[in-house]
């Protein structure tokens, strides 16, 4: 445990709250709460004996089977005998589940750079190695570099699309090249989809679990959090094959027992409420996007600030020797405004800041990308 990154939003936290007044650009959450619908579903739930009980290891089957149409629907993957889709509290757990059923000590996961910190924080807890691949300057896959990475240790290829930290939307093709590659070496896909709502203008996401003949090496990841604004009722989700459902279960049954029974009759409901709930909400973030895309290119001529086409996030590369962690402190405690650092984000060269913009009101974040602007001019010109 002394060998993984302590987490970095608790750190940030820390010291924005001893710093009253700062605008936080830095944890990756949503401004908005749950639908009605998640609400309303919870009416009368306490009253259930069953409600107090332990659950179903994998969720309950009115939950799951819902789950199972919204995947048909919207993403493409079938939920038939080569399948299992197994209820998490959240994303991350969904990922742990993963990594433990799919490696043993010692071997190899291959995760893109900049990579999900808790992704490798869970690689190195399960006493495997995380191989780092560089993603090119648009933070977009190298299908090559990925396969070169490959070795006779290596148990499963990792994406995240739409990106945390980058919000890169990978495009279909090079999703079924990874899959493809996978396939064809032995190893799994694993493809996290934690962000798939958020998208602009007409790009859209694309889940490798959809490609036919993919079941049998394809692990898909999702979650509530973002989408339906549910990140403190901890419900995730994923789609195994089926060779993984005894593993899957034992690791869940030991960790977790069941996921909690309110929660899932509160993401019941949200999925009545549907996609059309977060893409409402999608509007003022892209206004806020394109807010903090003018104010970055002000400082272009040394912060490299690309435009992605999801999520709710810049991946900013800073052209001045500052150490990031130190930088974050000076914005922070001279401009009241917070980021987080690349080094996080597995992004050892160099100076480079995740920004993120969904957790707050437009005006509230314009501020913030003013205020992280400003100090960006007047650090880099000491």
């Amino acid at each position: 445990m002394t060998e993984v990154q302590t987490p970095i939003i608790p750190i940030v936290g820390d010291l924005v709250r001893s710093t009253p007044g700062t605008i936080s650009l830095g944890q990756g959450v949503v401004a908005y709460g749950p639908p009605k619908e998640a609400i309303d579903a919870l009416a009368g739930v306490t009253d259930d004996l069953k409600t107090h009980l332990y659950g179903a290891v994998e969720g309950t089957s009115a939950l799951r089977l819902a789950l199972a149409a919204k995947l048909r629907a919207e993403n493409g993957i079938v939920v038939d005998d080569a399948t299992r889709v197994v209820v998490t509290s959240g994303g991350n757990m969904a990922f742990f589940n993963a990594v433990l059923a799919v490696a043993d000590v010692g071997d190899e996961i291959i995760l893109q750079t900049p990579y999900y910190f808790n992704h490798e924080m869970a690689i190195g807890m399960a006493g495997c190695k995380a191989v780092l691949v560089e993603t090119d300057a648009a933070y977009q896959l190298r299908i090559d570099a990925i396969a070169k990475a490959i070795t006779p240790r290596t148990r499963a290829v990792v994406t995240v699309s739409p990106n945390n930290p980058t919000g890169a939307v990978y495009p279909e093709k090079a999703l079924r090249e990874v899959n493809e590659l996978c396939r064809a070496r032995g190893v799994w896909h694993v493809h996290d989809e934690a962000y798939e709502y958020f998208t602009y203008g007409d790009v859209r996401p694309f889940s490798p679990g959809s490609i036919a003949g993919s079941a049998g090496h394809t692990i898909s990841l999702f979650s509530f959090s973002k989408a339906y604004g549910f990140a403190g009722w901890r419900i995730g989700y994923m789609v195994i094959p089926a060779a993984l459902e005894e593993a899957v279960r034992k690791i869940q049954d030991t960790n977790l027992i069941c996921p909690t029974m309110i929660a899932q009759a509160a993401a019941l409901g949200a999925l009545k409420a549907g996609a059309s709930y977060c893409k409402a909400k999608l509007r003022g973030m892209a206004e806020v996007r394109e807010v903090a895309r003018r104010a970055f290119a002000e400082i272009s001529t040394f912060c490299a600030a690309p435009v992605t086409d999801g999520a709710f996030y810049f991946f900013l590369r800073i052209d001045r020797p500052l150490a990031p962690l130190a930088l974050v402190e000076r914005l922070v405690k001279e401009f009241k405004v917070a980021a987080i650092p690349g080094t996080a984000f597995g992004i050892d060269q160099g100076c480079s800041l995740r920004v993120a913009f969904g957790a707050l009101e437009k005006d509230t974040a314009a501020e913030g990308i003013g205020r992280l602007v400003r100090g960006l001019k007047a650090i880099a010109k000491e």
